[in-house]
């Protein structure tokens, strides 16, 4: 019995023991006989052990968390449990840490989901872009700026169907086409008027506006008068219905 509890001291003292692992002071091993004739100088030995047995208990409930842990995260690489009655090693525990560990490296590097800062930085980017004071405000004017830009599409579509112009032409192309077409009409109405009014010089055309807001009013008044008088409601029949009262 004194060979096996020196053996298990001295197992204690060695330099691989864990640190954890009760350790009575330094010195050597003093194998004295007490007056009852009890061996002394292992005393030590049975708070080691307890130790020992409470730290296997804890193993059981590490692996217990352990599992719980890899159902969550990695449930495809879980094994078979094992029986209550079957001792945990170490191994056991090392083997599902690891696996849960390389499962989360791979997951890093073939994730394509942004990062959270990533994310608040995307939202960031776009409240400035579009004047959002507050993150409740920001659906509200993303739905704002898809309705605009559908809208701006197919507003441009339909410009690029009338103008006749290649779908691939950039907006620029669109206005400069659209703002030649209106100096075209423009010049037309100018000629319109000018052919209209008999004259191309602009104070003769102010002339004759002016001549024309003179006359046409009276000119108005007597033509209502007429119809009223003749009792007729066409204005062709003015001129058949006086000749009919010669």
């Amino acid at each position: 019995v004194l060979k096996v509890l020196s053996h298990i001291d001295s197992t204690l003292r060695s330099p691989r023991a864990p640190p954890l692992i009760y350790r009575r002071s330094k010195g050597p091993v003093q194998n004295c006989a007490k007056e009852n004739g009890q061996e002394c100088g292992f005393e030590h030995l049975p708070l080691t052990i307890e130790m020992w047995a409470d730290q296997l208990m804890a193993l059981k409930d590490l692996h217990r968390s352990l599992r719980k842990l890899s159902l969550e995260l990695v449930p495809w690489h879980t094994a078979d449990p094992q029986d209550n009655g079957e001792a945990i090693r170490v191994e056991d525990l090392q083997f599902i840490v690891d696996a849960i560990l390389e499962e989360i490296e791979n997951k890093e590097k073939n994730s394509q989901t942004p990062s959270l800062p990533t994310l608040f930085a995307i939202v960031s980017h776009f409240q400035k872009l579009f004047d959002v004071n507050s993150l409740n405000g920001v659906y509200p004017r993303m739905n704002e700026v898809y309705t605009k830009l559908g809208e701006m599409t197919n507003a441009m579509r339909n410009l690029h169907e009338l103008l006749e112009l290649d779908s691939s032409a950039p907006p620029t192309v669109v206005v400069d086409t659209v703002g030649k077409l209106c100096d075209i009409i423009n010049e037309n109405v100018t000629e319109q008027v000018q052919r209209l009014l008999g004259t191309q010089d602009i104070h003769s055309i102010i002339s004759k506006l002016e001549e024309h807001e003179c006359f046409f009013p009276p000119f108005q008044a007597l033509i209502q008068d007429l119809l009223c008088l003749l009792e007729i409601s066409n204005l062709d029949d003015i001129l058949p219905t006086v000749r009919k009262l010669k």
